[in-house]
């Protein structure tokens, strides 16, 4: 049963066939032999049922992750070509379903002891995540990067900076940073920055900054930076208003609902990790007070949460509809390019909350590749360039 819950796609029907098959042995088994013992046989069959789940759910979230890590064959004491590289670094989604990324994070969680998703539970947890790429066919997500960091460098390119390079990394996708940091120092780069495509400071971010930090880069005479997240981003702020007053056509600002949309994340993961919920609060407020400045009615902008936290999405829209709202704008405010959750997981809930048709619904999505996303990933790298180093900021 766990295998059909947890592998590709592509292998369901074959996992079927076999589950459909243990249950008529099963049934067969029953029938046959429900004489003076049939109780206990049947306890017996149900008791090997569990054991077997149980073995089959500790050898999927055993599964090690074999994404693709470079040998370093740069030599110690080489001090490179002399050029800087740029790691872009994101969160990442595998463009088919792939549930590695899920089980590291359970086992960071896990090692935490932050709780998070009974043990047993976890395999229907990955059987639901395959079901929206099912759902969805591919995440356009690794794309919609790629395509940023070639607008950030066409942006380098622009000022005369030739020289530069750029390079992509993902926590949750290939390449992972550390594989890409061995590929930097292999090509000779001698300053290295990480640019951190990420809204806030959490276990994302000190993640892949381990993984980093685990290359000895003295040994190379390499210097390391990180430009940190964007949640203090002026410009990355503005971004909203600008995309809202683009998609206006003829409405009245005072009409128009505006909603600012995270995940959330348990009170337990706060303990560890109150950074997160912390700067993307103030991040949204700080939106919203945008909006107030550029004419839009208060009472018509809010924050909601997909889960974990209030308000939930259903009750931030209702109270939308109910101040009269003729355009209602949402915006996977926290996430930089569109995945399964800006792209279905939102747009789902959000056709749940029985919006009245005469009320025009508008998903603006995550970040995406905007200029002006560009420009507040380009003001951070270029902070670290003039020398505003984001050293240990997780010791």
């Amino acid at each position: 049963m766990v295998k059909f819950l947890t592998v590709h796609q592509s292998k369901i029907r074959i996992y079927s066939l076999l589950l459909f098959s243990e249950f008529i042995i099963f049934v067969f088994l029953i029938y046959f032999n429900f004489s003076g013992l049939g109780i206990i046989f049947v306890g017996l069959c149900l008791v090997s049922i569990l054991v077997g789940y149980y073995v089959m759910t500790v050898k999927i979230l055993s599964m090690k992750d074999h994404r693709h890590v470079p040998e370093l064959t740069r030599k110690k004491g080489d001090k490179g070509k002399g050029h800087t590289a740029i790691i872009y670094f994101a969160h990442g989604e595998p463009e088919d379903y792939n549930p590695i990324g899920w089980i590291n994070q359970f086992r960071e969680f896990d090692g935490q002891k932050i709780k998070f998703i009974p043990f047993l539970i976890r395999p229907i947890f990955l059987y639901m995540l395959r079901k929206k790429y099912i759902h969805v066919g591919f995440s356009q997500h690794k794309k919609m990067h790629t395509k940023m960091m070639k607008s950030l460098e066409e942006r380098f390119r622009r000022e005369g900076d030739g020289q530069t390079r750029f390079y992509l990394s993902f926590l949750e996708d290939e390449p992972r940073p550390d594989a890409t940091v061995i590929t930097v120092l292999n090509e000779g780069a001698s300053r290295i920055i990480v640019s951190e495509v990420f809204l806030t400071i959490s276990n994302h971010t000190a993640e892949g900054e381990e993984l980093v930090r685990k290359i000895y880069f003295d040994d190379y005479g390499v210097s390391i930076a990180f430009t940190g997240p964007l949640w203090d981003s002026k410009i990355l702020q503005s971004m909203f208003v600008e995309r809202v007053n683009k998609h206006l056509e003829c409405a009245d600002k005072k009409k128009v609902g505006v909603l600012l949309v995270g995940h959330g994340q348990p009170k337990e993961w706060d303990m560890e990790w109150p950074t997160e919920t912390e700067q993307e609060i103030k991040f949204r407020k700080d939106v919203l007070e945008l909006f107030v400045k550029d004419g839009y009615d208060r009472k018509n902008l809010d924050l909601a949460w997909m889960e974990f936290r209030e308000p939930c999405t259903s009750e931030a829209v209702q109270k939308l509809v109910q101040n009269g709202v003729e355009k209602i704008f949402y915006f996977s405010a926290a996430i930089s390019a569109d995945s399964i959750h800006s792209m279905c997981d939102l747009p789902e809930l959000i056709s749940k909350c029985g919006i009245p048709n005469n009320i025009e619904v508008i998903n603006l999505g995550a970040w995406n590749d905007d200029p002006i996303v560009i420009e507040a990933i380009k003001e951070k790298i270029d902070r670290v360039r003039v020398g505003y180093f984001y050293f240990n900021r997780y010791i």
